[in-house]
C-alpha cells in the first residue's frame, strides 16, 4: 500500500479524574473539536473505529452506541482493543482502510471512563490483563510489573531512583502548560525524598507514587483521510509515514529480558523502515510513560539512546522542549492521566499540533518528523507511528 494517508482533524476532551456524564457526552467533546479542526460534515466520514478497553466499560458494544449518538449511521463502525494502546491500534486499522482504497475518510475515537469502577475493581481488571492461570492469581498488578522492569534496569545499568524522579519533574514542567491535563502542578526532586510528600510514598519498590501515572476519564478523536481528501480539506495535513506493531509473551517468564520492551523495539524497527528514516531524524516524540521507568526504557527502545544510556538524556535535559529529542512536552501520561482507550489518540493529537506549528507554549522548533510510542499492557502490545509534514 503506497497511497499517502494523512490526518486532517484531531480532538481531545479534558482528561479528568471523574467525568460526570455518559460515554456519549464524553466522546462528543473530542469529536466536536476534531470535526471543527477538519472542517468536514458527518456525511464525509466513511467509517468509524471506536477504541477502548472493554473490561472498564459498563456499556457492552460501545461502538454502536457512540456511532448512533454522533450521527454516524449507516456508515460501518468497527471496534478495536489492545489494552492501553487501543487507539493507536485503531489508527493502524484506519490507515489500512484508507491506504487500501476501501474508504476515503475514517474516524478513530478512543475513550475510557475509568471512574465508573472503584479503585479496587480497576486494579482487579488490570491484574487480569496478565495470564489468569499463571500470573494474576499471585497478585501481580501494573505497578509491580513495571517495578520489576525498573529493578532489572537498575541492576543491569546502574540507573537510580533519582533518574526516574527527573522524568516526573519534566512531566510536571510541561503538564502545567497543558489545560487538558489532570495534574498541573510543579514537582521538585526534593518531594521524592520528603517524608511529608505524597510523591515519595512507596508503591512497589523502587517505584513511588510520583513514578506512577493516574487513571483518568477522557476521549480523543482523529480523522484519517486519503491524499485526495486530505489536500481538499486541509491546508496542513500531517502524513502517516510509518506504522509498526508487535507483541510479546504475556507471561514475564516467557521474555528474554526485563530491562527493555521487545515489542516496542520491533514496532519501532518496522516504523523506521517504512518511513525510510532513523531515530536521529525524529524531532519530537510522545512515548507511553505510564511509569517513569517506561519512559526511560522508551528512550532506549526507540533508539534515542543506547541501552543503559537513557538516563543520560534526562540528566542532561535532552528530552526537554529545547533538547536534542523533546519527549512528552505535553506532560505525558504522568501529568495528563491515562484514560486507557483515549491515550494513543491524545499522543497523536500532540504530535499533529507540533508538526503543524500549532502547539503554543510547548511548540518544538521546526519539527519535520514526529513519533508516537504507545504500549498496551506490560509491554504486551507495542505500537509506533511516525508522522511527517510532507
Amino acid at each position: 500500500m503506497n497511497n499517502k494517508v494523512g490526518i486532517i482533524g484531531v480532538g481531545q476532551s479534558a482528561f479528568v479524574r471523574t467525568y460526570p456524564g455518559s460515554i456519549r457526552e464524553l466522546v462528543f467533546e473530542s469529536f466536536r473539536e476534531a470535526m471543527t479542526d477538519a472542517g468536514i460534515a458527518r456525511t464525509d466520514i466513511d467509517a468509524t473505529v471506536v477504541c477502548s478497553a472493554p473490561e472498564y466499560d459498563k456499556q457492552r458494544s460501545p461502538a454502536g452506541v457512540i456511532a448512533e449518538y454522533l450521527g454516524l449511521n449507516p456508515q460501518p463502525t468497527f471496534y478495536a482493543e489492545t489494552l492501553c494502546s487501543s487507539s493507536s491500534t485503531g489508527l493502524r486499522l484506519a490507515y489500512s482502510l484508507v491506504a487500501s482504497g476501501l474508504h476515503d475518510m475514517v474516524m478513530v475515537i478512543g475513550f475510557q471512563i475509568m471512574s465508573q469502577l472503584t479503585s479496587n475493581e480497576s486494579q482487579e481488571r488490570m491484574g487480569r490483563g496478565a495470564d489468569i492461570q499463571w500470573e494474576s492469581p499471585f497478585g501481580t498488578m501494573m505497578p509491580a510489573y513495571y517495578a520489576m522492569h525498573a529493578q532489572a534496569h537498575m541492576a543491569k545499568y546502574g540507573t537510580t531512583p533519582e533518574d526516574l524522579a527527573l522524568i516526573r519533574v519534566k512531566a510536571a514542567t510541561y503538564g502545567q502548560l497543558n489545560p487538558l491535563a489532570v495534574y498541573r502542578k510543579p514537582v521538585t526532586l526534593e518531594q521524592f525524598t520528603d517524608p511529608a510528600s505524597f510523591l515519595g510514598g512507596p508503591v512497589a519498590t523502587p517505584l513511588r507514587a510520583g513514578d506512577c501515572c493516574a487513571n483518568a476519564d477522557g476521549s480523543s478523536c482523529l480523522i484519517v483521510a486519503s491524499e485526495e481528501k486530505a489536500r481538499a480539506f486541509s491546508k496542513k495535513p500531517v502524513w502517516i509515514k510509518g506504522v509498526g506493531a508487535a507483541s510479546a509473551p504475556v507471561n514475564m517468564a516467557g521474555r528474554a529480558r526485563l530491562s527493555g520492551l521487545d515489542a516496542a523495539e520491533e514496532a519501532a524497527r518496522q516504523a523506521y523502515k517504512m518511513a525510510g528514516i532513523t531515530a536521529a531524524d525524529i524531532n519530537v516524540a510522545e512515548v507511553h510513560d505510564c511509569f517513569t521507568i517506561a519512559e526511560l526504557m522508551a528512550y532506549e527502545n526507540l533508539g534515542f539512546a543506547k541501552p543503559g544510556e537513557g538516563r543520560d538524556l534526562i540528566r542532561a535535559k535532552e528530552t526537554y522542549k529545547d533538547g536534542k529529542i523533546p519527549v512528552n512536552v505535553d506532560g505525558g501520561l504522568l501529568s495528563k492521566g491515562h484514560p486507557i482507550g483515549a491515550t494513543g489518540g491524545s499522543q497523536v493529537r500532540t504530535i499533529v499540533l507540533q508538526l503543524r506549528g500549532e502547539a503554543g507554549e510547548i511548540q518544538v522548533k521546526d519539527p519535520v518528523f514526529g513519533l508516537v510510542h504507545n504500549i498496551g499492557g506490560v509491554g504486551l502490545y507495542g505500537n509506533v507511528t511516525i508522522f511527517g509534514v510532507d
